[in-house]
């Protein structure tokens, strides 16, 4: 699986989303303009000892994403869309985007890329969801789909004695 952030603004939310990466094998794709130096102590403090393991790609902007990666299929996170995220059928490869924090995806590419707009549904009381929640929401459904391949799917038990 791919995660897009489009212009993102804090690095909290970057680093816990990079956690979230590592841990999933999924790749993340930052396209610019970041609101963060990517080595900022506050991104690689949330993804914690993990960012090194990372495969983070960067990009000058969204037609340069296009470039790089022609006839990727993108799903959309945006509170506009007409379908919610557990109405697709994600493949193996898909890409997921979301916008920057304070204005998400920009119209313009929405528009365009309708059909394959999602959202999480929430009470109309909401504008919007923390940026790292929303892409754990729907990533993890996607990969429910592709049945957690390459995932650890069982733990295990320690006994203790008090």
């Amino acid at each position: 699986m791919n995660i897009i952030l489009l212009e993102p603004e804090i690095p909290a939310n970057t680093g816990n989303i990079g956690r979230t990466c590592v841990a999933t094998n999924t790749a993340l794709h930052l396209i610019k303009p970041l609101g963060f130096d990517i080595n900022e102590k506050a991104l690689k403090r949330a993804g914690l000892d993990y960012w090194d393991k990372l495969d983070v790609k960067i990009y000058e902007d969204f037609e340069d994403f296009l470039q790089q990666n022609p006839g990727a299929k993108i799903y959309m996170a945006t509170t506009k869309a007409k379908h919610t995220y557990a109405d697709v059928k994600y493949e193996e490869n898909s890409f997921i985007m979301f916008g920057k924090e304070s204005a998400g995806i920009p119209e313009n590419i929405l528009y365009n890329n309708e059909e394959t707009c999602i959202r999480i549904p929430m009470a109309n009381s909401i504008r919007s969801l923390n940026l790292s929640n929303s892409v754990s929401v729907i990533l993890y459904e996607a990969l429910r789909q592709q049945e957690f391949k390459q995932l650890q799917l069982e733990g295990q038990l320690t006994k203790y004695t008090w």
